[in-house]
């Protein structure tokens, strides 16, 4: 069974950092993308980031790129999002998401397990 579980949201102020991590199990880590998601209320689940099954290939909303970084390490089936220069509209919960190949990975649909979420709320 895939589980995916996500830390270290929480509140920050604008300007400042975070660093999201997702850990998984359940399954071969190094054989699957990985991706990163954000919801905020009443708005539709929003791609920010992907990368590639070893992390030679990463790819970032334009929404977050030069702020965020996506980063993963197979060793600790692992997967990282490093937010920095946050705003209040990153306000969202986070999700991480697996997907089977690194191919459509900006579309949810795409991806077959997430985790449950963390919330990062980014104060004015």
């Amino acid at each position: 069974q895939v589980q995916l579980v996500e830390s270290g949201g929480g509140l920050v102020q604008a300007g400042g950092p975070l660093r999201l991590s997702c850990v998984a199990s359940g399954r071969t880590f190094s054989s699957y993308a990985m991706g990163w998601f954000r919801q905020a209320p009443s708005k539709d689940r929003e791609f920010v980031a992907a990368i590639s099954r070893y992390g030679a290939s990463t790819d970032r909303s334009d929404s977050v790129n030069g702020r965020f970084t996506i980063s993963r390490d197979n060793d600790k089936n692992m997967v990282y999002l490093q937010m920095n220069s946050l705003k209040p509209e990153d306000t969202a919960v986070y999700y991480c998401g697996e997907i089977s190949k690194y191919r459509g990975t900006r579309r949810a649909n795409g991806y077959v397990y997430w985790g449950q979420g963390t919330q990062v709320t980014v104060s004015s």
